[in-house]
């Protein structure tokens, strides 16, 4: 239904990859850096949400699992009608635009009830999810087979840079302007919004003419995801590889998602605070202590986002390249191991300095599991021009695996600890190791094992 679309066009190339600087500061900014903190401090430790208490980060939990199941039941019907058209753009834009208008939303937090800020939460993470479905799709269209690792390691480093770089600009507006934490929930919208349109500029979205959308097209998606699946499980290296990645993707995403609340709730911020100024006598000494051990989380909670940003871009081109001398498997092989030792020493971390360490291991793994995944998946596609779905049955799976992950976290979390919860994940990743090592050996593109 659409032109065919020039594979290793730079311009295009350039403009996919420079959509990953545009939406990556809704994941550091606002998933993992400033608003995690910025909630804590407004909501506390509990929450009251419809008449009935909650701990804060199992409700949380809750609100990012449900926007996940969304997504996953939106995507199939989304991705039918994208193919049908011939334009994954405009829902590339428009779920750009739900989730950044969802960011200026969450500025006004202190001045709504608590379910409607939750609700903006959710409408954001649909926003950004979904607007990743679509961008996806591309990268087949736009890339031969051989490039895919060292484009999807572009866009990621592209990525940690552009928002590392708005993340400084927010901590400079905090700890210098003084401005409140949710000024950068707006920076973020316009951010991800602004940068976009280079995107969207180059990005082929040719339009079928004369179209008329049937009732049949918006259960399209679906029967097309269940064609995908007929087709895949004909393909045993594709079917065991998936089945890997949605085990494993339980565990990474909802590491992603949720780890800054593990800095703020498992870390004892009181290590290396020197309260030798203060008076112990004052009236006021109890609560200046924890103002001083707040800040202190604060800056290191920050200060570890930085650390993993940094560590994560030489992490992604390093991987990318280990899988042209290894083979995509064995090096995601490696990095779950690497996760598996990260999972395990969570549970026992308990000061800032090991949380730094933990944090630096973090960023180091995080770049290259994530590009490595969806470009190894991407090159175990059998030809075809119908990439919207194929990349469609992709997200739905990684984002099922997300909302189990996470539902998990925030049930472990609320009946016992967040430990636990880490635990819990590392079980995932285990069982994901296994099923990779069940993965059939092929000598193509550099796949092999």
């Amino acid at each position: 239904m659409q032109t065919q679309i020039e594979k290793g066009n730079q311009k295009v190339i350039n403009a996919w990859t420079f959509y990953d600087w545009a939406n990556s500061v809704y994941p550091l900014v606002i998933t993992t850096a400033i608003f995690p903190l910025y909630y804590k401090s407004i909501v506390g430790d509990d929450a009251d949400v419809l008449g009935r208490s909650f701990d804060s980060v199992e409700i949380y939990s809750y609100a990012v699992a449900l926007s996940l199941l969304i997504v996953s039941i939106l995507s199939p019907i989304l991705s039918g009608i994208a193919d049908y058209i011939g334009n994954k753009k405009i829902f590339m834009k428009s779920f750009n635009y739900l989730g950044a208008f969802s960011c200026f939303g969450l500025f006004i937090w202190e001045v709504i009830p608590i379910e409607l800020g939750l609700l903006f939460c959710i409408t954001a993470n649909v926003g950004f999810w979904g607007s990743i479905v679509f961008y996806n799709a591309y990268l087949p269209e736009i890339a031969k087979p051989e490039n895919h690792d060292k484009i999807s390691a572009k866009g990621f480093s592209r990525g940690y840079l552009g928002s590392s770089i708005l993340l400084v600009l927010c901590l400079f507006s905090i700890m210098v302007l003084d401005w409140s934490p949710k000024y950068s929930f707006l920076m973020a919208g316009i951010w991800w919004i602004g940068f976009a349109q280079i995107s969207y500029k180059n990005l082929p979205g040719d339009i079928s003419e004369n179209i008329k959308l049937s009732d049949g097209v918006f259960s399209q998606g679906y029967k097309e995801l269940k064609s995908v699946w007929m087709e895949f499980s004909k393909i045993k290296r594709l079917k065991r590889y998936l089945v890997a990645f949605f085990v494993f993707s339980m565990a990474l995403q909802t590491i992603m998602t949720m780890a800054q609340f593990f800095g703020t709730e498992a870390i004892d911020w009181s290590i290396g605070v020197d309260f030798s100024s203060l008076n112990v006598s004052s009236e006021n000494y109890h609560s200046l202590k924890a103002d001083m051990i707040e800040s202190h989380m604060q800056t290191g909670m920050i200060v570890s986002i930085l650390f993993i940003q940094l560590i994560a871009i030489p992490g992604a081109m390093l991987f990318a390249k280990l899988s042209g001398l290894w083979g995509n498997i064995k090096v995601l092989i490696v990095a779950l191991i690497f996760w598996i030792f990260i999972c395990l020493s969570a549970y026992v971390v308990n000061s800032p300095i090991h949380f730094y360490i933990l944090a630096g291991s973090v960023g180091f793994v995080m770049g290259g599991i994530q590009s490595l995944s969806r470009s190894t998946y991407s090159k175990f596609l059998p030809k075809t021009q119908d990439h919207a779905s194929y990349f469609s049955f992709y997200d739905v799976l990684e984002k099922i695996g997300m909302t189990i992950g996470i539902l998990s976290f925030g049930y472990l979390t609320g009946a016992f600890s967040i430990r636990y919860s880490i635990m819990a994940l590392t079980l995932f990743f285990v069982v994901g190791l296994i099923l990779l090592l069940f993965v059939p050996r092929e000598k193509k593109y550099d796949l092999s094992i």
